[in-house]
């Protein structure tokens, strides 16, 4: 497209995509923590053990979907990485707790309930577009000029509002998708049994006495540090107000999981378990910045953003940047990476035409979530997880879309027009 859009040269598209390689390390680091954190979060012995509590609440097929849907959504407005890894244990810990009690329940739709918490997590605490805003000397400061305060996002009255619709809405719609015939059921092999959520993490030696075996079996040091953690948080929370960023974020989740890991040794090995997760992220985002390099150096995201600017209005913006989210997050199915991408194009276009800032930023969001139902990328982890295929999923995904989109459209018209 710059090759052809703009009069730029083949070694102008080059020199931008190249000095652009680098131009999202700091962002990149804050999308892996979000995922580390929550991945290792997940693992704690007390989180699992919380899990198997809860696999225990549902008493019918019924209340199995909704409440693998509900636990997902709520975990996600928490942390997409925490989400995933919750969702995954808890269908297979719901699916095998039904089975003993002799309740059929169709597995695959219990991991597409875990799912759910994709479609919703834009509108909580970790999502990446509003969070990356509020970031100051983040990307979109230099288009902006400022910062966007989360209050005027993940605060607003139609964000929480979309919240309470859009939960109890899927919590409701999931288990109307089971088979209404038994034989169509799929539940787990009898060979598994309840309980039994898997554990990975070993433990240091009880022979060694050494006193570095000592200082990594005992609790104190991740306790220690956890707690000066919080100290931090809640200094800047005292003196900075309800200020959140990416960086603050990362923090509480860190301070979590240092205050629920047992001893050094195994929070080491949390970690060393969790960092398989970000491989993807570490590959993607340097792309992602040659793409934005492009678009920057060559004129073409003022071209695209132009474009948008003569097609809408400071109404409208929002709508148009919804749907064009919802297509974009197909190809780039980081909401991280196509933040970086889309967000300096699109509000571009809403200071031109004076739109809010905010709507767009939340607009950019809600579309990547939307179509997380049908992008199998983030899916893949929660069905290695369940031990589930995608073919088997990936219809009831697309019904939950279908379920939560009308929504998600509907507060971003509400909030462009107000």
């Amino acid at each position: 497209m710059a090759l052809f859009m703009t009069p730029a040269a083949p070694a102008d598209v080059l020199s931008g995509w190249g000095e652009g390689l680098s131009g999202l390390l700091a962002f990149t680091t804050q999308m892996c923590l979000i995922l580390l954190f929550g991945h290792a979060l997940a693992n704690t012995d007390p989180v699992r053990k919380a899990l198997i509590t809860m696999a225990r609440v549902p008493r019918t097929a019924f209340q199995a979907y909704a409440w693998v849907t509900l636990v997902s959504c709520i975990s996600g407005m928490l942390t997409w990485g925490l989400a995933l890894v919750v969702g995954g244990l808890l269908s297979r810990e719901v699916a095998l707790q039904m089975r003993d009690r002799g309740v059929k329940v169709h597995f695959p739709l219990l991991v597409a309930a875990a799912y759910t918490s994709m479609s919703v997590w834009a509108m909580g605490y970790s999502s990446s577009s509003p969070l990356a805003a509020a970031t100051p000397d983040s990307f979109i400061v230099e288009t902006l000029g400022s910062t966007i305060p989360i209050q005027d996002t993940l605060g607003t009255p139609w964000n929480l509002v979309g919240i309470i619709v859009v939960i109890p809405l899927l919590t409701l719609a999931m288990p109307t998708l089971r088979p209404k015939n038994n034989t169509a059921v799929v539940q787990l092999p009898p060979d598994l049994t309840a309980g039994s959520i898997d554990k990975t993490i070993q433990h240091v030696d009880a022979e060694d006495t050494s006193p570095a075996a000592r200082i990594d079996s005992s609790r104190i040091v991740p306790l220690i540090l956890g707690l000066g953690v919080v100290a931090y948080l809640g200094w800047h929370f005292a003196t900075s107000g309800f200020d959140l960023t990416l960086d603050i974020v990362n923090w509480t989740f860190l301070a979590a999981l240092l205050l629920l890991s047992r001893s050094a040794f195994e929070l080491g090995q949390l970690v060393k378990n969790a960092a398989a997760t970000v491989g993807d992220i570490l590959i993607q985002f340097p792309l992602y910045a040659g793409i934005m390099g492009v678009m920057t150096s060559t004129g073409l995201g003022n071209m695209i953003s132009t474009f948008f600017v003569e097609h809408s209005t400071a109404a409208t913006l929002g709508i148009f940047t919804f749907v064009s989210a919802a297509l974009l997050n197909i190809a780039i199915p980081s909401a991280g990476g196509q933040f970086a991408i889309q967000g300096p194009v699109m509000l571009d276009a809403a200071v031109e035409l004076g739109a809010d800032p905010a709507v767009i930023t939340m607009a950019i969001a809600y579309g990547d979530s939307l179509t997380n139902m049908v992008q199998p990328l983030f899916m893949l982890p929660l069905l290695a997880i369940a031990n589930c295929r995608l073919r088997d999923v990936v219809g009831y995904t697309l019904a939950s879309m279908l379920v939560s989109g009308p929504v998600l459209l509907g507060v971003i018209v509400v909030a462009g027009f107000v």
